[in-house]
């Protein structure tokens, strides 16, 4: 066994948050359906409206523009599915014009939705991205038009951890009619986010992401905007949402937005510093690699690098036996033999794509994990590229 045991995969998911563990322990005897009239059912119902109103505020929303659901790739589903609305099939039609928008460096349920959507009849246009991932907002201002009806851009990539311009989009969308939706499942407790400053019609968010349980996430919908379930049933969400809400689960999500809001922007500072350790110690030791993003409009603990000559996959599983836990891309497309859609998009060649692999850093990390992390990469591709007949 390594001695060491080094978790440095924050953006596929994170540890629980030890205030989140003790919500959660507390919460364990809140059995209730919240949908039950009965004291057992208004337990569960108070809680509930508690980290309702703590994940608004945390957004600048109100809390009735918040519901609950089971993940973000549900939270984004949700979200694509209203523009397949037919009003003749519909009991609340939303009318909306059906085109959709998005860009090609997506999360994975994103585009699957999207190609799911393509084979029911819906258009859908992809956005290009220049070199460092950010959105060509020239092309969007050419491709939008009066039919389109949603146009959906994350606001931060969670291989790459570029941040895009929402505000810019959100505008260029409602200036052609259009609605926004950003995905922020890796923006939300990690950077500011502000849905009215923003200008968002939409928003994506997770628990898992930002040290809570997986299994949960909420959905921004501005009020006053036509909205169409994507699980129907009873009336749980005030519709928006049918099935029991995971009181448990929303509970800590609540906590982890509580603890988000205490600790984020010392936390941001901190991961930065180790952000610039681990580029620096990787650009002084090992030669032959780029940094994939944007050198400044990136999330504050992302690191994505590309070493030439070798296989992504082979520095993850030896780094795995110093103790070292990284990625080669999206959690979401682990056991694909494809190279990440997001580098392919950012013009890295196919080799270099699969050459890559992401650091992403969270609360529990140290500067003495960071040197160890460096020491112990640079050994393994010295090891690999001395195996590579594509090294030279």
């Amino acid at each position: 066994m390594p001695v060491k045991q080094i978790y440095l995969d924050h953006n596929a998911t994170t540890p629980l948050h030890p205030e989140v563990k003790i919500a959660m322990q507390k919460a364990m005897d809140v059995f209730g359906n919240p949908s039950s009239m009965h004291s057992f059912g208004r337990d569960a119902r108070a809680l509930v409206e508690e980290s309702r109103e703590k994940i608004a505020s945390f957004i600048n929303a109100e809390a009735d523009e918040i519901f609950f659901v089971g993940s973000g790739s549900e939270a984004n589903n949700t979200i694509l599915s209203i523009f397949t609305c037919e009003p003749s099939q519909c009991a609340n039609p939303c009318n909306m014009a059906h085109e959709i928008i998005t860009s090609k460096i997506e999360h994975p349920c994103i585009l699957e939705a999207s190609k799911c959507l393509q084979n029911r009849g819906t258009p859908i246009l992809f956005l290009n991205v220049d070199n460092y991932g950010k959105i060509d907002t020239a092309q969007l201002e050419k491709m939008i038009s009066s039919r389109t009806g949603l146009v959906s851009v994350m606001m931060a990539n969670n291989e790459i951890g570029t941040i895009q311009d929402i505000k810019k989009i959100a505008d260029i969308s409602h200036k052609k009619g259009a609605l926004f939706h950003t995905d922020a499942v890796q923006a939300v407790g990690k950077i500011p986010v502000d849905v009215k400053k923003l200008n968002i019609d939409f928003l994506s968010l997770s628990g898992h992401k930002i040290y809570g349980p997986k299994g949960v996430g909420a959905v921004y919908v501005k009020k006053g905007v036509k909205f169409c379930p994507l699980i129907r049933g009873g009336h749980q969400e005030k519709g928006r949402r049918a099935g029991t809400e995971n009181t448990l689960g929303i509970i800590a999500l609540g906590k982890a937005i509580e603890m988000r809001k205490v600790e984020m922007d010392k936390e941001e500072k901190s991961l930065l510093e180790l952000k610039s350790a681990l580029k620096k110690g990787i650009e002084k030791s090992i030669p032959d690699i780029r940094f994939n993003g944007h050198p400044t409009d990136c999330l504050p603990g992302t690191l994505n690098v590309t070493f030439q000559g070798v296989e992504g996959e082979a520095i993850l599983l030896y780094l795995d036996l110093e103790g070292i836990a990284v990625s080669t891309g999206s959690a979401c497309s682990s056991g694909s033999l494809d190279p990440s859609h997001v580098l392919l998009a950012c013009g890295i060649p196919a080799e270099g794509a699969h050459g890559s692999i992401r650091f992403s850093l969270g609360r529990d990390n140290t500067k003495e994990e960071i040197d160890y992390t460096v020491t112990k990469l640079t050994e393994v591709i010295k090891k690999t590229r001395k195996m590579s007949t594509a090294y030279k």
